[in-house]
């Protein structure tokens, strides 16, 4: 099946998806300063076939992607590999045409070691924080003039200001950063230069898991850098290089707290960031510790920070409407809801309406008692946790857990938590709800439509 081919284009099947359309992009932004040996790129997916997701298809046209429907027509003569993404299945026409053809396949987990190894790659992991540290690391040597690349899984909303998806950049430079993601555990199969290691929580795998997965990852990086805020990182490696708010060569001070940005100083120097939370705080840090292994300065990464203009739902500022503030985040596991709520709060006074929807009824199993105690800690008294039911995407999973039994347990404890079956009447309830001072958090991940149902309830709002 992998014999030699003489085509001309790498085509993408399910090119729609996150990781292979910023795969896709670098393919064919490498084209384009005469790279990538030269291959030009194509792709198909089912949504464009269904008209959805056009305007990720019309960033890729923009970049000269070629989309085919996914009937088979895109795999041709023209073809020289193609390129699967996980939701690919073998009687896919796309993957019987390249059999006939005798064409090379290579799966994304495959293409994106082979650009991690390829590069001077610094790889951000853990369990938390990744997009966003990511896009703050790019900044930061982009404002320094180093030119890097980027694969990642959040959009930046410096890249979708330039006309791209934001996932994904091809820069002029020898680096690319890229979101290490340990869900499948092909994080393993990197050899970056330099690992950036955030924090390890339970998510969808139990701590066990992935202190090997993180073991294993550490071993494979020329040269690693250990957050030394999170415990359990700091103890799974401990001859590890740090960084910390007070640890070797760094030191945090003057911290200012605002309900949407952060100012603090990191060895004496003032930085500005758009973004709340210790946690967005310790993320720039992590970027301005990789990016001093480069021979970037505070100043410059000061520079860059400033200027950084967000990750798509991550803390996202829907709109405010008579005193009341609506935000989308991508908060989902326990750890994640847990930084979002201590941010909220951190700025005191105002009261908290938490629209949390969890995904998949496997990992809402697994981690059903940290979900738990994440609001049961996290929310104030008066704060209130509205819950739709699990997204389900799919599949055959088993439906012995529900929203009810999360918000049921929240409020056994002492906290107002209300359960939806119909998440079409949320708008109106929160609506009612809510009143001046208060901030609406909508929090999940995975569902595409959870944006566009924050701006719902931003309009219901009186």
């Amino acid at each position: 099946m992998n014999n030699i081919s003489v085509g001309t284009t790498i085509h993408f099947s399910g090119i729609g998806g996150v990781g292979m359309s910023a795969l896709a992009q670098i393919a064919a932004m490498d084209r384009l300063k005469g790279g990538n040996e030269g291959l030009a790129v194509s792709g198909s997916d089912r949504d464009f076939d269904r008209g959805r997701n056009l305007e990720v298809k019309a960033a890729l046209e923009k970049l000269g992607i070629k989309i085919y429907p996914q009937d088979g027509s895109g795999v041709n003569e023209d073809t020289s590999e193609l390129a699967l993404s996980t939701a690919i299945e073998d009687t896919n026409p796309e993957v019987v045409k390249a059999g006939e053809l005798g064409l090379k396949i290579s799966h994304r987990s495959e293409l994106l070691s082979g650009q991690v190894n390829r590069f001077d790659t610094i790889a951000v992991a853990g369990t938390s924080g990744k997009s966003t540290a990511a896009a703050m690391l790019f900044c930061v040597l982009e404002a320094a003039g180093l030119g890097p690349s980027i694969i990642t899984g959040g959009a930046l909303g410096a890249l979708k200001e330039r006309g791209l998806i934001g996932n994904a950049f091809r820069g002029s430079g020898k680096i690319l950063v890229v979101e290490a993601d340990e869900s499948d555990g092909t994080i393993v199969r990197y050899r970056p230069k330099t690992g950036l290691l955030l924090n390890i929580s339970k998510d969808h795998k139990d701590i066990s898991e992935l202190n090997k997965i993180f073991t294993e990852f550490a071993g494979n990086c020329g040269r690693l850098l250990v957050n030394a805020e999170d415990a359990p990182a700091a103890a799974l490696l401990p001859g590890a290089e740090k960084f910390g708010f007070s640890t070797g060569d760094w030191k945090v001070t003057a911290i200012k707290a605002g309900p949407f940005s952060s100012a603090f100083k990191i060895n004496g120097v003032d930085f500005s960031l758009p973004a709340p939370g210790r946690y967005n705080i310790e993320n720039a840090l992590a970027a301005c510790a990789a990016a001093a292994v480069y021979g970037v300065s505070l100043e410059a990464a000061a520079a860059g920070l400033r200027a950084f203009r967000g990750v798509e739902r991550r803390f996202v500022l829907v709109g405010e409407k008579g005193g009341v503030t609506v935000i989308d985040d991508y908060a989902h596991n326990p750890a994640k809801i847990s930084a979002l709520l201590g941010a909220l709060h951190q700025a005191g006074g105002r009261r908290v309406l938490a629209v949390y929807q969890p995904h998949g009824f496997t990992p809402t199993r697994h981690l059903k008692a940290e979900l738990i105690e994440s609001f049961v800690s996290g929310l104030n008294r008066g704060d209130i946790l509205i819950m739709p039911e699990i997204y389900y995407a799919g599949g055959t999973a088993k439906k012995d857990i529900s929203s009810k039994d999360i918000a049921d347990a929240v409020a056994l404890k002492g906290h107002e938590a209300v359960f939806f079956e119909d998440r079409s009447k949320i708008p109106a309830a929160v609506s009612a709800l809510a009143g001046p001072g208060d901030i609406i958090a909508v929090m999940g991940a995975r569902d595409a439509t959870l944006a566009g149902f924050a701006a719902k309830i931003l309009e219901a709002l009186p």
